[in-house]
């Protein structure tokens, strides 16, 4: 739990927890169709993606105002403090929000409220990167960045996420494209429940820097040799993958024949409040249950630091890598 990471694929909505959801409710006058959080955790029982995604776009009617998103972000970042997290980059989804009448402004200067003295209050330094629901169209996602623009002082990225099949990144491009131009970072989730095909294309068509997900790779050789050749980090989120039945049960999980072929892969939490688990509760899983070594974790927090977008400040990035070299299990 307290070995020193950074959470690189953590969805801030996902993190909404049941208690919360309730008082947000209460709050803004949202009559939410469930009688107890006690009922609301029973309906976290996906068969897939998308029966995951039915729930967590109904539960984003409780978020209406600035201070719901500051009283979120800063909820899950005293959750990550408490697990060792030093550093997190943290996905929003403005249209989901927008789409139900919430300003891009009210997301961001909500976030931020948060974000900018997360350092200070939690110990967590942060960074923000806005997504694209890859289920709606290329003309949202493009009016989407132009709504952004105001705040790219606040937003140090783009991502790709929501249902993934029948959606490749392909469909992106020219937004991908635009956002390459103002300086965003970019990645994108792929090979989830897309296949291998889909990394490719994110790599080749969008010029993403990361892979969020990434896990189907290891069905194409050619593409595994690739990703350990030029070194482009992988966001797994093991919890996430059992919960969403992508692999049946944890101790099947490609982790460590990832990481013995040399990918580089990162543990992650994704939408914590609905998969079990925040990422220290998924480093710990994945110890137990794939019996990995303090070597292994150690190599998988320090992977954490080197594929964070920090080349802004190598100075903290070396901090932290120093913190995890120096941790005593």
């Amino acid at each position: 739990m307290s070995l020193p990471k950074a959470e690189l694929h953590l969805h801030i909505e996902g993190t909404l927890e049941p208690e919360l959801a309730f008082e947000l409710a209460a709050r803004n006058g949202v009559e939410l169709p469930y009688a107890s959080t006690d009922e609301l955790r029973k309906a976290y029982d996906f068969e897939d993606l998308q029966s995951f995604l039915n729930l967590y776009y109904e539960l984003m009617a409780v978020l209406r105002t600035e201070r719901d998103f500051e009283d979120l972000a800063n909820a899950y970042l005293a959750r990550a403090a408490a697990q060792g997290v030093r550093h997190a980059e943290i996905f929003f989804d403005p249209q989901a929000h927008i789409a139900r009448g919430v300003g891009m402004g009210t997301v961001v200067e909500g976030l931020w409220r948060a974000l900018g003295r997360s350092a200070e209050r939690h110990g967590v330094t942060t960074q923000l990167i806005m997504c694209f629901l890859r289920d709606e169209s290329a003309e949202s996602a493009m009016e989407t960045l132009e709504a952004a623009k105001p705040y790219l002082d606040r937003i140090v990225g783009v991502g790709l996420d929501s249902a993934e099949v029948g959606h490749p990144p392909v469909k992106f491009r020219e937004v991908y494209e635009a956002a390459a131009a103002l300086g965003l970072r970019r990645v994108a989730h792929a090979g989830e429940e897309g296949p291998p095909e889909y990394i490719v294309e994110a790599l080749d068509v969008l010029g993403v820097e990361r892979i969020d997900h990434g896990l189907r790779c290891v069905e194409s050789p050619e593409l595994v040799a690739r990703l350990v050749r030029d070194r482009v980090p992988l966001t797994l989120c093991p919890l996430s993958n059992v919960r969403l039945r992508t692999v049946d049960v944890l101790a099947d999980h490609p982790l460590p024949a990832m990481l013995d072929a040399g990918l580089m892969c990162t543990v992650n939490s994704d939408d914590p409040a609905y998969f079990g688990g925040y990422v220290g509760d998924n480093f710990d899983a994945v110890a137990d249950t794939l019996g990995l070594g303090e070597d292994r974790r150690r190599e998988l927090a320090r992977n954490s630091f080197l594929a964070a977008f920090l080349e802004h400040d190598e100075e903290l990035r070396a901090r932290y890598l120093a913190e995890v070299e120096a941790y005593e299990f």
